[in-house]
């Protein structure tokens, strides 16, 4: 046994003393970074290369791959990159980046799990105490905090920003303005920058708005001064004003905030966070509405600021201010006399944002402005302050349009913020066809007349009442109520409810007045086919069962589905009737459309039928008689049934003006239309027109003598006075 281990380990020291003579042999030979083949040849070992695999020079070299540039296939994914390292490679993440696993390096894109860093809650960052650090993908930025600005003028949003204590904006007087008031008012101002901190920024706001009001509560020798360097004085104070409440108020805390002054002045701001819905600001005499995107700075994740003052004295500065009213572009001046300028009917109001750059606004801001009342027949104008090149500035309305007026009130639409109020224009403004509202007013007067002639006739003659009568009379009430109630109180605006009643009664009574036209058609087409028949009794009972609930009731519910869903949209700020917005309108446009399309399609077939029972009646009758009949009686029912309101929807391009006309002239005569055809050139009513007329003159003549009885009885003396007047005369003549 111990001569068999004796003997194993004489093997293994034999073995071992040759390979150690093989390496040391090997390595005399073999370059650095690479290992022996045999005896004769070397390799280079992995991650190293030489000119050719297997070499026996000892002069060979093995280099260094450089795994990481190409043509290798090394790849590391998104978010890393590949560094070499002598005889490899590792991936390691992007700067601002780390492993899930917190290891430092990886081989391959399949191992890689990089994800950004939130330097900024980490402590990562080297922002300084003047700075707010926001994390970025893969960085980090330091932006100066509230109260402070960049040193160099510029926010970079680097890391190395450097910030400084933001001082107190310089107030000074307008150039060639010399003011005694003005002077001490903006002393006081700038006492107040002196010790301004960020911490009073609330108490600053205070004390700027409490300065102003009482500048403009008596502003002193400002009233002396020449109108144009009153303008000049409001629009400095107006910039400075918005200028300062920007800046200040980004030091406030989140929150909302109401201040006003003696003098009516009005300041009220709401700060918040990044939030998506609208923002409402109210005071007494504005209110301000959009949508707080607006106010949020372009990559800006901090507070936003929404403000709005309110500087009723103001106006005293802005007397007389010129104005620029699109689209004619021309200024009106005070070339005249003073009525020929617009009035300030409401409190100058100026709105400003955190983000200052609201030139051209993303979305419409809407103003709504308690004011004066409106002096009927007068336009009324939503206006900004536009700085002019000379430092002063002017009324203009581009970008702001009016989109309602009532007696007291005014809704505004602007496109960019500044400083905004209300005028009134100086003069009577007719915005309409000054012929087409005499055409108008003409021919439903006429009209009226026409319906009050016929509806009588419907009703006391009766030779001619039958169902057709009844519906001519229902259409006739029908139109004359609506017509009455439109030339009466279409233009009553001043009441909002009362105008939303009367929009509300005009859309009954007309689609009212539609409905009968309807009826009437379908009348109309059933007596023609039932034309050989005198007296059709199924006609009549279909009739009487569907007329007073069909006419009357069918349009009862539209308007009553109309009112309930949107109410507030009866009445606009210039006529009662029915707003076009959200195609409200259409509660009454589409009856109608409907209606006379129906009924020309019931008329046509009418004609058709009636031309087809008259040829076959009487084949003797010319063909240009039958024609004229038919014409005839195809225009006139045209008219009635109101089929023309189509006209109004082709008032449309070029002859939209004769379109226009056509539609007022025959539209507004459809009474005339009525009488005309169902009265003047029925037969049987004019023969009871002949009936009333002679017996109207029979009681005319029966009525005069009586009279002329009655007076000669009363003339006729008595056989005593008689006798009395003639014994004197006889005594005095008898021959003594």
């Amino acid at each position: 046994m111990g001569g068999r281990v004796f003997l194993a380990f004489c093997v293994w020291l034999t073995l071992l003393g040759a390979e150690t003579q093989d390496s040391r042999d090997c390595a005399r030979w073999c370059p650095e970074n690479s290992s022996c083949v045999n005896a004769t040849a070397c390799r280079c070992n992995p991650g190293f290369s030489s000119s050719s695999e297997i070499f026996t020079s000892p002069t060979e070299i093995c280099d260094d791959i450089n795994e990481c540039v190409p043509p290798s296939k090394v790849s590391c994914g998104n978010s890393s990159d590949c560094r070499n390292t002598e005889g490899s490679y590792d991936c390691v993440c992007n700067p601002g980046y780390e492993l899930v696993s917190g290891a430092k390096t990886f081989k391959n894109e399949s191992e890689n799990t990089c994800q950004d860093v939130d330097e900024c809650s980490s402590g990562l960052h080297q922002c300084d105490s003047s700075t707010v650090c926001f994390n970025t993908v893969g960085s980090y930025t330091c932006r100066c905090r509230p109260g402070w600005e960049p040193k160099h003028g510029i926010q970079n949003n680097q890391k190395d920003t450097v910030c400084k204590d933001m001082h107190f904006p310089t107030w000074t007087p307008p150039p060639g303005v010399h003011s005694q008031t003005l002077s001490q008012f903006f002393n006081k101002v700038q006492d107040l920058g002196r010790d301004f901190k960020t911490s009073s920024a609330k108490v600053t706001i205070q004390s700027i708005l409490k300065e102003l009001d009482e500048l403009l509560e008596a502003p002193g020798d400002l009233e002396t001064l020449p109108r144009f360097q009153q303008h000049c004085v409001a629009t400095h104070l107006l910039d400075d004003l918005e200028d300062v409440l920007r800046g200040l108020s980004k030091n406030l805390s989140i929150g909302l905030l109401n201040f006003s002054y003696p003098a009516g002045t009005e300041f009220s701001l709401e700060v918040q966070k990044q939030v998506d819905r609208n923002v409402t600001l109210r005071q007494n005499q504005a209110t301000m509405q959009l949508h707080w995107n607006l106010a949020q700075k372009s990559g800006d994740p901090g507070p936003s600021v929404v403000g709005l003052v309110s500087v009723p004295g103001m106006g005293k500065l802005l007397a007389e201010a010129p104005l620029v009213s699109e689209p004619e572009n021309q200024v009106v001046r005070n070339e005249t006399h003073q009525g020929l300028l617009p009035i300030l009917l409401s409190d100058v109001i100026s709105a400003f944002l955190s983000n200052n750059d609201t030139q051209n606004l993303s979305s419409p801001v809407t103003f709504t402005f308690s004011h004066r009342s409106v002096i009927p027949r007068r336009k009324v104008l939503c206006v900004f302050w536009e700085h002019g090149q000379n430092g002063c500035g002017h009324w203009a309305t581009t970008g702001c349009s009016t989109m309602g007026t009532r007696d007291t009130s005014t809704i505004c639409r602007c496109t960019h913020l500044s400083s905004f109020a209300v005028l009134m224009a100086p003069y009577d403004v007719q915005e309409e066809d000054p012929v087409l509202t005499v055409i108008t007013y003409m021919g439903l007067s006429l009209s009226l007349l026409c319906l009050l002639l016929a509806a009588l006739t419907f009703l006391l003659c009766k030779a001619i009442q039958n169902i057709s009568t009844s519906l001519h009379l229902q259409l006739s009430l029908c139109l004359l109520l609506a017509h009455l109630l439109f030339l009466v109180a279409i233009d009553r605006t001043e009441h909002e409810v009362l105008c939303a009643i009367i929009a509300s009664a005009l859309h009954y009574l007309y689609l009212a007045a539609f409905t009968w036209m309807l009826l009437e058609a379908l009348y109309l087409f059933l007596t023609a086919r039932n034309l050989m028949v005198v007296n059709y009794s199924s006609i009549n009972r279909f009739t009487k069962k569907l007329m007073f609930p069909v006419g009357y009731g069918v349009p009862a519910v539209i308007v009553a589905i109309s009112a309930a869903s949107r109410p507030h949209l009866y009445g606009t700020p210039s006529r009662c009737w029915l707003q076009p917005e959200k195609g409200f309108i259409w509660g009454f446009l589409g009856p109608v459309c409907a209606i006379f399309s129906v009924n020309l399609a019931l008329l046509l077939v009418t004609l058709w039928i009636l031309k087809n029972r008259l040829s076959s009646l009487n084949n003797e009758v010319s063909t240009l008689q039958n024609t004229r009949m038919l014409a005839f009686k195809a225009t006139a029912q045209l008219f009635i049934l109101g089929c023309t309101w189509c006209l109004g929807i082709l008032q449309v391009g070029p002859a939209a003006r004769v379109m226009a006309y056509l539609f007022t002239i025959i539209n507004s005569l459809q009474g005339v239309f009525i009488f005309l055809v169902y009265c003047l050139l029925s037969q049987q009513v004019r023969e009871q027109y002949r009936k009333w007329s002679k017996g109207f003159r029979k009681l005319r003549t029966e009525s005069e003598m009586h009279t002329l009885s009655s007076s000669a009885k009363a003339d006729t003396p008595k056989p005593s006075t008689v006798r009395s007047r003639i014994a004197p005369e006889h005594f005095t003549n008898r021959p003594t």
